[in-house]
């Protein structure tokens, strides 16, 4: 029994088979590497999840069996994501709790068209619709026309976002802070992994890195030191924009596929750019 704190190695083997094999990981294994991911030892997760540290430690090493109210204490405590907590039930003998639709599912139909309804409301602002490896659902008017150009591979379904901001058959010539722009991004796929411990996005991570970058961007460096406030400065066919980024996802969804879809909104950074985007829908 322990109550020490380690760092789990963001590359742990048994997430790929965990999430390509029909077979998941003991429980206890699972718990212990969500608990590492969450950088919290024993004695802090029993604290929160309000057992023995003596009992958490048997759940991780197999020697005591958890409940199914157990598994969901701890899956909250640990904020794993829905889609695991399905895995995390199955591990431990339960059935899965989380509904996993598809998209033309007819029970998804309402929350489907409030997200077409959003992502209209937004216009003649950017907006689209992204599930959790950054591929492209849906989107409103405004969008084809900013990808106008892109290399045809990059336009073909399933779009991914973030391949297409970056490679430099997509939309990365026409990013004016490129450098800036693809450190928020990556910085901002980092902190995904860490929650999810989604393989797939390591892949993705591995993939942009390589990507080519400027030396130096065509813009000054906004220097926020927060990457949260960083603008995407674009240059396009209407002009020079300017945009910052949102993103809004469901509050409390039972479904995974709902819980794991992001509204991404580019809203104006500056006159100029709101000023070009309504005369272009003019």
């Amino acid at each position: 029994m322990t109550s020490e704190v380690m760092e789990a190695p963001r590359g742990l083997r048994y997430r790929e088979a965990m999430q390509t094999s029909l077979t998941p990981p003991p429980i206890g294994t699972l718990l212990r590497d969500w608990r590492l991911r969450r950088r919290l030892s024993q004695l802090d997760l029993a604290g929160e999840a309000e057992v023995s540290t003596r009992h958490l430690s048997y759940l991780e090493t197999g020697r005591a069996e958890p409940s199914r109210e157990m598994v969901l204490r701890l899956a909250d405590r640990l904020d794993v994501p829905l889609r695991e907590r399905n895995r995390w039930l199955a591990a431990a003998g339960f059935a899965p709790m989380f509904a996993e639709r598809r998209l033309d599912d007819p029970v998804l139909a309402a929350a489907l068209a409030a997200i077409e309804l959003v992502l209209k409301a937004h216009e003649p602002w950017p907006a689209l619709a992204v599930d959790r490896h950054w591929t492209m659902v849906a989107h409103n008017a405004v969008v084809p026309v900013l990808m106008a150009g892109c290399a045809p591979e990059l336009l073909q379904p399933p779009v991914n976002v973030l391949r297409l901001s970056l490679h430099p058959g997509g939309l990365a010539p026409r990013i004016a802070n490129l450098r800036e722009w693809r450190g928020h991004l990556l910085s901002r796929l980092d902190r995904q992994i860490a929650a999810s411990g989604d393989a797939a996005l390591e892949g993705l991570h591995e993939e942009l890195s390589r990507y080519p970058v400027p030396e130096t961007d065509r813009v000054a460096s906004h220097g926020t030191g927060s990457d949260v406030v960083i603008p995407l400065v674009f240059d396009s066919a209407f002009g020079r924009l300017s945009f910052i980024s949102t993103s809004t996802v469901f509050g409390m969804p039972t479904d995974v596929l709902l819980s794991e879809l992001a509204l991404e909104t580019l809203l104006p950074a500056d006159a100029a750019t709101q000023a070009a985007l309504r005369g272009a829908a003019g």
